[in-house]
This record gives structure tokens, C-alpha cells and sequence, in this order.
């Protein structure tokens, strides 16, 4: 019998981790129209621009771009072997930019960099700062993100590396959003998009209860995972689990996110296209069973061309209780026990004139 070879990889730790090393992101996916009904089937996306061919073309673009978000969950599924295989947590975003419309039939690719070091007063784990840009097969920037992760050291005993921690910008400026090329809603009808509310109608401080709920299934939130080809094993692997935190199968934070952003379409539909990830973070985590609820509040608005605006937006997801009047802190400053998600990002709206 010959000698046994040991040539799969187990991922990085904390300590396998340099300043400004580069990762270039194994098995680029082509996506597909298949991949964008499968994100609906997931999800209950119902946003025109991203599900009609002829209404985004009524727009001006070649037809119907994939939804920001599935490129987004592609590219970071991307870089999970690379950074987060042997995570605790993803901790938190910045600094995301959709720089480029993606249609089907582009393939998705991604490198990242390492920005930022810091091991934890315990010794056993650090967080390790990324910048995670997605490129087309042209080469061309289609968006890029900071995420921080906390990792896992292989050995307590390690030496820790001098701490790094990136200053990153509070908020993505409006004069930074991509307009997709061509896009116009001069000619945008309010009626097949599903309601009337323009950027006039919308008040900075303003809070949008979305109403609806979805309850995620353990199949259903594992397809999504596996959709964007994300081998965390946290998700999968529930044998695994059994002696973890939880003790069981944990829900990638990306399906938190594209199911309120679908629930979100209920008073925010014509808020069709993401143009930027300002912040975010998941403050506790989602489990199959649990259901999803969200709100939104507007921080800020900006006119980007006489007939298109943005929205900066906060969407806050919380899990098996009514959105209505909730706060999000207890009495003694607090995290509530139900928030699941508060996400800080822009969205292109029409302008009626």
C-alpha cells in the first residue's frame, strides 16, 4: 500500500494570514439565466429591473442585469476557502461598490487582499481585515468590498503579529455611485414595478415597516449556500457542529441579507438596483425555522442625474417577531436578542419631474 498523500486543503488560519499578501480566488463561475431564476426560487426577489428583460431595456440597458446581491454572495463564496474556512464569524462590511452591470453569461472571478491584522486578548482567535474585488472575464472591476472575519489559530501559542486595523470610510460618498451605462427612467412605468413612490416621496429619517415575513428551511438555505459555492462548513456540516457554540448548522449571513432585501421590495419598489455597501453587520445568527422579518429607514438621499436619485438606506432584519415599533436596543443599550442584520447601502430610485 503505498504512502498516504495528503493533498486537501484545510484552509488558512489566523497565523497563516500577512499584511498585503494577495489571494486569487480558485474556480470562476460563469452565471447564467438559471442562476438568476434559481435566486428568485430562493429568495422571492421581485424587483422589475433585475426580472424583466423588456422593462430594463425600457430603461436603457441591454436587458435585465443580474440582481447586485447574487454577485456579491458569488464573489464572496469566492473567497471562503482562501479566508474564512476556519472562521468564527464574519464580523462585519465596508466600502462596497457595484462598479459594473453584470449580465448573463459573464463569468465571475475574484482576488483579495489582506489589509488588516489583529489577534483577540484570548489568544486562541484573530480578525483578519480583506479588500475582495470581483472582476468579469474582461478583466473589468465589477465590485469590490471590506469584510473583516474572525479566524481561528491553529496554535494559542503562536506569536501575534504587530496589529493593523484599516481606517475605512464611515459611508460610501454619493459622488462615488456607479450609474449603470444607458440607464434612464425617463420612460419608467410605476404601474409594472408595483407601486407609485418616487424619490420625492421618500423623507430622510423616514421607517419603512416591510410587513411580510419568510420562514428559511434547512434545504433552502443550503442551496442558496451551495448556489454561490460557499464551503463554509458551518453551513453544512452538522456532525461538525454538534460540540460548536450552537451545536448545530448555521445559516450564511448572505441569505439574512437577500431575504430582507426581497422583503424589503414591499414599500421600497422601485428601489430596484443596489449601488453601494456602505456597513453591515450580522448581529446574531439565523437558524432553519427561524423567521425573517425587516424594516428599513432612510439616512440619506442624493440626485445622481435629473431623473435618477439614490437612497441610502438601513435594513434591519430580525428573526420570529413583528417589525412594528421594535426597537433595536434593550433598555441598557443592548443588541436586541431578535435583530439578526443592520445594513447600511445605497439604492438607485427614479425621480419624477
Amino acid at each position: 500500500m503505498g504512502k498516504v498523500q495528503f493533498k486537501s486543503k484545510h484552509g488558512r488560519f489566523f497565523e497563516d494570514f500577512k499584511l498585503g499578501q494577495r489571494l486569487v480566488h480558485a474556480a470562476p463561475r460563469t452565471l447564467t439565466e438559471g442562476d438568476a431564476a434559481f435566486y428568485i426560487a430562493l429568495t422571492g426577489q421581485r424587483y422589475a429591473m433585475t426580472s424583466s428583460d423588456s422593462f430594463a431595456r425600457d430603461c436603457g440597458l441591454a436587458g435585465a442585469p443580474l440582481e447586485p446581491w447574487l454577485v456579491f454572495h458569488t464573489v464572496f463564496g469566492k473567497s471562503v476557502p482562501d479566508i474564512s474556512a476556519n472562521a468564527v464569524a464574519n464580523l462585519g462590511y465596508a466600502e462596497g461598490r457595484f462598479m459594473a452591470s453584470v449580465y448573463p453569461g459573464d463569468t465571475v472571478h475574484a482576488v483579495s487582499e489582506v489589509i488588516g491584522l489583529k489577534e483577540n486578548s484570548n489568544g486562541k482567535t484573530g480578525v483578519v481585515y480583506v479588500r475582495t474585488r470581483g472582476e468579469n472575464q474582461s478583466g473589468e472591476t465589477l465590485l469590490e468590498f471590506v469584510r473583516w472575519v474572525m479566524v481561528n489559530k491553529r496554535e494559542a501559542a503562536s506569536p501575534a503579529p504587530e496589529p493593523v486595523v484599516p481606517k475605512l470610510d464611515g459611508a460610501v460618498s454619493a459622488a462615488e455611485l456607479f450609474v449603470p451605462e444607458g440607464l434612464t427612467f425617463e420612460e419608467y412605468d410605476f404601474r409594472l414595478a408595483g407601486a407609485r413612490w418616487a424619490y420625492g416621496d421618500y423623507e430622510v429619517g423616514e421607517r419603512i415597516d416591510h410587513v411580510d415575513g419568510m420562514t428559511v428551511e434547512e434545504a433552502e438555505h443550503q442551496l442558496a449556500t451551495r448556489l454561490y459555492q460557499n464551503t463554509a462548513r458551518v453551513h453544512f456540516d452538522a456532525l461538525a457542529q454538534k460540540g460548536s457554540r450552537f451545536g448545530r448548522r448555521l445559516i450564511y449571513g448572505g441569505v439574512t441579507i437577500s431575504i430582507a432585501r426581497a422583503l424589503a421590495f414591499n414599500g421600497l419598489e422601485n428601489a430596484a438596483l443596489t449601488l453601494a455597501l456602505n456597513g453591515g453587520r450580522h448581529v446574531a445568527p439565523l437558524f432553519a425555522g427561524d423567521t425573517v422579518y425587516a424594516w428599513s429607514q432612510v439616512l440619506d438621499k442624493a440626485e445622481l442625474a435629473p431623473d435618477i436619485g439614490a437612497l441610502r438606506l438601513r435594513l434591519v432584519a430580525v428573526k420570529n417577531q413583528s417589525c412594528a415599533d421594535f426597537p433595536l436596543k434593550t433598555e441598557s443599550g443592548e443588541d436586541q436578542a431578535a435583530v439578526l442584520l443592520d445594513l447600511d447601502y445605497w439604492a438607485a430610485i427614479p425621480i419624477k419631474r
